[in-house]
């Protein structure tokens, strides 16, 4: 049986995407380099090019049509179209997380400004409200009063595009100066580590500094219980303490991961290559049900 074609889908070949390429290549197996750019799909052609193709797009809507496009004709992609569109979206991700049961902030979804004012008393100061779409914490705000909560809403409403015409508030949690990030492979936990900042928005690029967080028999059912329900693949779950409890508050469909090889001392670029692989070699993106922890 011959082995599968590969490709991996990347918008600019970023320290993560040169990672994986280096892992690919240590494995021995061959992989095409693809810029989603001038990648062309024609939806006449009954054989595609690729059996698997692994997505590092940095732009939503290339990633969501190239996916859609190529597993429709049969390729395996990793992370799935499905997948991209449960993570990419904040109001799908906490809507599936709270549907299964799995514990999130207190999280309230509102279509007009007098809606997200009312959300926003109703999740107490200070709230945060964030943008349905987005990443590395742009756009991310804390409302402390009243007077703070109409001006932001003025200027989402007057300035925003549609997309922010839909409010995502959530109650702030005063989490001790870190959150957590854990990796997912599939049904493995890899590591996990903690991003430290003092700025209440604890995200690598805003600053924060990582160190290694053990993993847990916590963390690892949570983190797997936040995957299933997004429908698993390659993940980063990222966590809030919240006194005794921990809460789930996003899951990431194509995480940045070079602040985190050195200070957990695992390859999380060979096991990304490894589920990959496998997926392909199989024909679907195993599915993630039994927990495995390997930290």
């Amino acid at each position: 049986m011959s082995e599968p074609r590969l490709a991996m889908l990347a918008s600019r070949v970023r320290v993560e995407e040169k990672m994986l390429l280096d892992a690919f290549a240590r494995r021995h197996v061959d992989v095409e380099l693809v810029d989603v750019r001038r990648l062309l799909v024609d939806t006449h052609r009954a054989v595609p090019a690729w059996d698997a193709v692994l997505d590092r797009s940095l732009q939503l809507s290339h990633a969501l049509a190239a996916l859609r496009l190529l597993e429709d004709r049969g390729v395996v992609a990793v992370n799935a179209h499905e997948v991209v569109v449960n993570c990419s979206d904040k109001v799908v991700t906490t809507s599936l997380l709270s549907a299964a049961c799995v514990p999130v902030p207190r999280t309230i979804v509102a279509f007009s400004v007098a809606g997200a004012l009312e959300a926003i008393e109703a999740v107490g100061y200070p709230a945060v409200i964030k943008p349905p779409v987005g990443s590395w914490g742009r756009l991310v705000a804390r409302v402390n009063d009243r007077d703070a909560a109409e001006a932001l809403l003025e200027h989402k409403a007057t300035l925003g595009s549609v997309a922010h015409h839909v409010f995502y508030v959530q109650e702030h949690i005063a989490k001790p100066g870190r959150d957590i990030r854990v990796f997912v492979a599939g049904s493995e936990v890899l590591c996990a580590i903690e991003r430290v900042s003092e700025h209440w928005v604890t995200n690598t690029a805003r600053g924060a500094s990582t160190r290694n967080r053990p993993v847990s028999a916590e963390i690892a059912e949570l983190s797997l219980r936040a995957a299933v329900a997004v429908g698993g693949g390659v993940l980063a779950v990222d966590l809030l303490e919240d006194g005794e409890r921990l809460l789930v508050s996003e899951v990431n469909h194509t995480m940045e991961f070079r602040n985190s090889v050195d200070v957990t001392g695992v390859d999380i670029a060979g096991r990304i290559v490894d589920h990959f692989v496998a997926a392909a070699r199989l024909g679907a993106p195993p599915a993630p049900m039994a927990l495995a922890v390997n930290a």
